[in-house]
């Protein structure tokens, strides 16, 4: 049975819903750790630092196909749920256009500038040949992520969440099976796996726009259309906290490497690298629940169904949280075979990646809450809200915290500094709910 937007959502029908994109999320981030587990084993500690080092300026600009989907897919499905569905077809395919415009743009930037920006995150001479092969090939393929991070949010707003799955699998296995070959089989090391990354890429990025090319039974295709200033302008602002989140944490990301290099050398960037891998598969279970629930919000709150808004506010609050206590419960358990499965090869950086973990994995009990509070506010298309709840919560609480902390508690000040920003995004997050409960009639 098909499960549609306008649907009411129990706690059956959600888990229906909302499972493909978790599993793709998942499934997303299990193969970019897989990038990690061949370079860290295949190539080195180095190498595998460099990776990390230059990472972040790569998800800034790949961040902003996340940008116009996540704004996108909340306008088009705003407009869905009034009944507009000529209008909300033009509104996706100039998000798709624009996503093609800005990607292009952004891959040349990032080739010509990336030995420089290598050298601003903190680059050494011994990692700077690593970062700057790596990042301009992935960088090449920039254009295919973005299309990706797009069409994960709209293949669920068109009601297709089972093809966003279908072709995140795909990718996946793509990029996994080319990693074994080009890394561990031709030792062609750092290049590629940044090959293998492109590649998977282009077939998770290039599978959806064929199909919204042709005829097909979803609630969206792609058809013709000039594109209109204030739709894409409403749809960018609104999509800016999760493009937010983007810049943040790799600004965070930065910041934690500075304080790591200082603290523990370059086993400690290696360790937090292994912490960022890992924590992509427990963090993507709460973004792959959002990506399914902000379209039922924002075609809800469209068709003003306020019942339905207070039912999906409820049951998600409650779900995050009980998901997050059981992420703590199972970080807990296996710290030390995660670790050993990335830095098993040295002792010394493997106890110090357990113990990391440990630490770290206190932020999962609020975590999933705060990104999906964000997310509500997108979808009402509220981005001034979700925009302060992700800058606050990735930026400025990280920030201090990290900055703060480990002149009290040394290099566990660093592990520690992520659980603070969540408790105090966390106040913020809940003010926000109480604060506009009015204006959207969910409580």
């Amino acid at each position: 049975m098909t499960i549609q937007l306008s649907d009411h959502f129990t706690y059956k029908k959600l888990f229906r819903f909302c499972l493909p994109p978790i599993i793709m999320m998942v499934f997303t981030s299990i193969y970019g750790v897989v990038d990690g587990l061949f370079v860290s084993n295949f190539v080195g500690k180095i190498p595998f630092a460099a990776i990390n080092l230059v990472m972040p300026f790569i998800m800034i600009l790949g961040g902003v196909g996340f940008m116009i989907g996540t704004g996108g897919s909340a306008l088009v499905a705003k407009t869905l749920g009034e009944g507009d569905r000529l209008r909300a077809n033009r509104y996706f395919t100039m998000m798709v256009k624009l996503t093609l415009i800005c990607g292009i743009l952004l891959s040349i930037v990032g080739i010509i500038f990336i030995r420089p920006i290598s050298y601003l995150l903190g680059a050494t001479d011994a990692m700077i040949g690593d970062c700057v092969i790596y990042g301009r090939i992935v960088l090449g393929f920039n254009t295919a992520f973005m299309l990706q991070n797009v069409f994960q949010t709209f293949l669920t707003t068109a009601e297709k969440p089972q093809l966003g799955l279908m072709a995140t699998v795909v990718a996946g296995v793509t990029n996994m099976v080319l990693d074994a070959l080009f890394i561990a089989g031709f030792h062609w090391g750092v290049a590629g796996a940044a090959l293998a990354t492109g590649i998977s890429q282009c077939v998770g990025g290039i599978l959806p726009l064929i199909y919204f090319l042709r005829p097909n039974n979803s609630l969206l295709r792609l058809t013709r259309t000039k594109f209109e200033a204030k739709a894409l302008i409403k749809a960018c602002v609104n999509g800016s906290s999760e493009l937010m989140t983007n810049i943040s944490g790799s600004i965070v990301s930065m910041l934690y490497n500075f304080q790591l290099l200082r603290f523990a050398g370059e086993n400690g960037v290696a360790a937090y690298g292994v912490l960022m891998y890992i924590q992509f598969i427990f963090i993507a279970i709460f973004i792959g629940y959002t990506i399914g629930t902000a379209p039922i919000i924002g075609y809800h709150y469209g068709a003003e169904n306020y019942g339905e808004l207070k039912n999906m506010l409820r049951k998600s609050l409650l779900l995050m949280a009980i998901t997050g206590g059981i992420m703590l419960l199972l970080a807990q358990v296996l710290a030390n075979p995660l670790a050993h499965i990335f830095v098993g090869y040295d002792a010394e950086l493997l106890d110090m990646t357990r113990h990391a973990f440990k630490i770290f994995a206190f932020s999962f009990i609020l975590t999933g809450i705060n990104i999906f509070t964000s997310s509500f506010f997108t979808a009402l298309n509220n981005g001034g809200v979700s925009a302060a709840i992700s800058f606050l919560r990735t930026l400025v609480f990280q920030m201090i915290s990290v900055l703060v902390l480990p002149l009290i508690f040394g290099l566990d000040g660093i592990w520690w500094a992520i659980a603070a920003a969540e408790i105090f995004a966390f106040v913020i997050s809940a003010a926000f709910l109480v604060a506009k409960r009015k204006k959207y009639h969910y409580m």
